[in-house]
């Protein structure tokens, strides 16, 4: 009986399959693996880009941002200084709408009062026009070292004394001689410096200077303080001491003084007062040349708008430093909101045997 042969399922054959699947699977491996690294590496460098594209347009953005930050910021800065004008103007105006409304109210109990000044003035006019000659035809009036030249008649000015031997001038430089109205004065005050003197008030009171100047006696002295909230004399350094009227360097260095002076500040005539009774010899005449009542005493106010109650006290107040015995001629010149400056001015010229002038507008 033959024998039956053993199948071997582990024979060659069988190896041979097995190595060659096995190799297949390790093959496919291979290269699936190589093509999943490289899509990795193209998705990499993909995200590379796009990160590095949005974090350009983080920072353009971002700088956009600060700048629209920083002009936010200027906008604002603006908004609240001109929110800060707004304010302080209305209050300015209605301050003066406050003082206008005051003084109308004030202005009507005054009525009588400047109707009775108005009828003295014309008394006056008539009394000087009645007058033969004028001080600068006198022998010893006039220096001739200046001349004024002005249109119109100027025979209501003989009422004026320009005499003495010592001459006291004092001139107003305050904010309020750059114009007769308040709302121009306030703008005025914001104009350059030339502008301002340049102001036809003002120009108006440097003439009146020359004018007073021109007609001194020969052998006078004279002497010109300057007053707004600070007074001197106009050239500096010689507050004590007294110049002469013939003597042409003094008075042109007077005038080109005064020339270069920008109106500014408050009134006082505490100062200029007190300058005065420094001088010796004391004064025999004394010009006051201003355009309404003090708005303080020696100190600054402590508030920005006077009352014309104060006003009046402070010039009352002022009266008791003016050297005693000297006539004082007052030209007033004109400026509103100040009803009690023209009754307050011609009292005091009247009760220092002076005369008082409220010049018109062609004057001099």
């Amino acid at each position: 009986m033959a024998k039956r042969r053993e199948v071997n399922l582990f024979g060659l054959s069988f190896l041979d399959v097995m190595s060659c699947g096995f190799g297949a699977v390790i093959l496919i491996f291979i290269v699936i693996n190589h093509s999943t690294e490289a899509t990795s590496q193209e998705l990499n460098l993909q995200l590379l880009a796009e990160i590095t594209r949005i974090e350009e347009q983080v920072e353009d953005e971002t700088e956009d941002l600060i700048s629209l930050k920083n002009t936010v910021k200027e906008k604002e800065e603006k908004i609240i200084s001109t929110e800060d004008l707004a304010t302080r103007l209305i209050k300015t105006i209605k301050m003066l709408e406050a003082e206008l409304a005051r003084l109308n109210q004030a202005g009507a109990s005054q009525e009588d009062t400047i109707e009775s000044l108005k009828s003295e003035l014309k008394k006056l006019e008539l009394e000087a026009a009645n007058l033969e000659g004028s001080v600068a035809a006198d022998d010893k009036s006039g220096t001739s070292l200046r001349t004024i030249v002005g249109e119109g008649d100027r025979q209501y000015l003989t009422g004026m004394k320009v005499g003495g031997r010592h001459v006291l001038i004092l001139l107003d430089t305050s904010a309020s001689m750059l114009d007769k109205t308040l709302v121009n004065v306030l703008r005025r005050r914001n104009l350059p410096d030339h502008q301002k003197r340049a102001s036809k008030k003002w120009q108006r009171a440097i003439r009146t200077v020359e004018w007073i100047m021109a007609n001194l006696p020969k052998d006078a002295q004279f002497q010109l303080f300057t007053f707004n909230s600070e007074a001197m004399s106009a050239i500096a350094g010689t507050e004590t001491d007294w110049l002469s009227s013939i003597n042409k360097s003094d008075t042109d260095a007077v005038i080109d003084s005064i020339k270069q002076i920008v109106p500014h500040q408050g009134t006082s005539l505490h100062l200029p007062f007190t300058l005065a009774r420094n001088l010796s010899p004391m004064p025999d005449n004394i010009f006051l040349i201003v355009d309404g009542l003090p708005t303080m005493a020696i100190n600054k106010p402590r508030r920005q708008l006077v009352e014309s109650r104060d006003r009046v006290k402070i010039f009352d107040a002022s009266l008791k430093l003016l050297p005693p015995r000297i006539p004082v001629n007052v030209i007033l010149f004109p400026m509103e909101g100040d009803p009690q400056s023209t009754p307050s001015y011609w009292l005091l010229a009247q009760n220092t045997g002076g005369s008082f002038l409220s010049p018109p507008a062609d004057w001099p």
